[in-house]
């Protein structure tokens, strides 16, 4: 895609988000307009942000992951089980840090070897592996909540700096970190790549199914980062949590203008794609219509984005057939 194409999506997902601001602050007032519910937002933001970054890199590579949600389940639970938070206790909170990072890699690593090196179809191996850690997650749990703890922890990721909570900062850095890897690194070339052609790209050289298991490790690590996220948010670890998330990230993915088919993916446009389903979300709750109605609009908006893809992708491919 031109530089210039890029541009002109981005800038409309801007108008888009710049509309349903205006529609808020029309229909809410001073409700939408106030900083403490800018804060909510991006609060609310912050952790499905953080997987839909990751979930860009494995849709650009050419696969999909549909068990993200129960990935950040088990992660949440694992981290918040007695033993680990005892060990946190005698040692330091980071504990239940690396713990939640080290679940979500590992998921993600044995979804990357079943799809690379199994060659089983990422749509099934995603899908066993939803059932897999969500029940895993309910043994562990004992279908429980766990409470953390650990005032550091919640303290720490609870807390703000110069007024910004340090979950969005958080959601901040994951994002810029994504867009420097994805747009300014061999790592990001060999991405996009693969999920254009992964034939070419191995015929280049390129190791294709090593790259795409670091795909889903990659996407793995962003999950345990969510799922700490959403520890110090409710201050629980359970094996609800992360519901639907994998379909919000395919969403906020889709919307930003990455292509379902892989080879194409920008991190700009899917920070702009979970504000703009964030933000709907909110003006629908704001003015009391139900969870209903607010589906029925998301589901609207995914269909109009991918028919708006497939459009572009024609006129690119009349324009270079020319």
């Amino acid at each position: 895609m031109s530089a210039l194409a890029k541009s002109n999506r981005t800038l409309g997902l801007v108008i888009a988000l710049g509309l349903l601001c205006v529609v808020g602050a029309a229909t809410a007032g001073e409700r939408f307009a106030s900083l403490d519910n800018l804060l909510t937002v991006l609060r609310l933001a912050s952790v499905i942000g953080v997987v839909s970054v990751g979930m860009t890199f494995v849709i650009t590579g050419g696969g999909i992951d549909l068990s993200v949600g129960a990935i950040v389940a088990l992660s949440s639970v694992w981290a918040t089980t007695i033993a680990t938070q005892s060990m946190a206790e005698d040692f330091h909170w980071i504990v239940m840090v690396g713990c939640a990072l080290l679940v979500g890699a590992g998921c993600g690593l044995v979804n990357g070897l079943l799809v690379a090196y199994g060659k089983i179809a990422p749509f099934i191996v995603t899908l066993a592996m939803l059932a897999g850690a969500r029940g895993l997650a309910e043994i562990i749990a004992n279908r429980r909540t766990q409470i953390v703890r650990d005032q550091g922890f919640i303290e720490f990721f609870g807390g703000s700096v110069l007024g910004i909570p340090v979950l969005v900062l958080v959601f901040a850095l994951v994002a810029a970190g994504g867009w420097v890897l994805l747009n300014r690194t061999t790592f990001g070339r060999r991405t996009l790549a693969i999920g254009g052609n992964p034939e070419a790209a191995r015929l280049a050289g390129l190791k294709v199914a090593r790259h795409t298991t670091l795909l889903y490790v990659l996407l793995g690590l962003a999950c345990g980062i969510a799922a700490v996220m959403l520890m110090a948010r409710t201050t629980t670890g359970t094996s609800t949590h992360g519901g639907l998330y994998e379909l919000d990230a395919i969403a906020a993915v889709v919307i930003g203008g990455t292509l379902l088919s892989g080879g194409r993916g920008t991190v700009v446009g899917t920070v702009l794609g979970v504000l703009i389903f964030t933000t709907l979300t909110n003006v629908f709750t704001l003015n009391n219509l139900d969870t209903s109605t607010q589906a029925v609009a998301k589901g609207v908006i995914i269909v109009i984005a991918v028919l708006l893809q497939q459009r572009l992708a024609n006129r690119a491919g009349e324009s270079h057939a020319r």
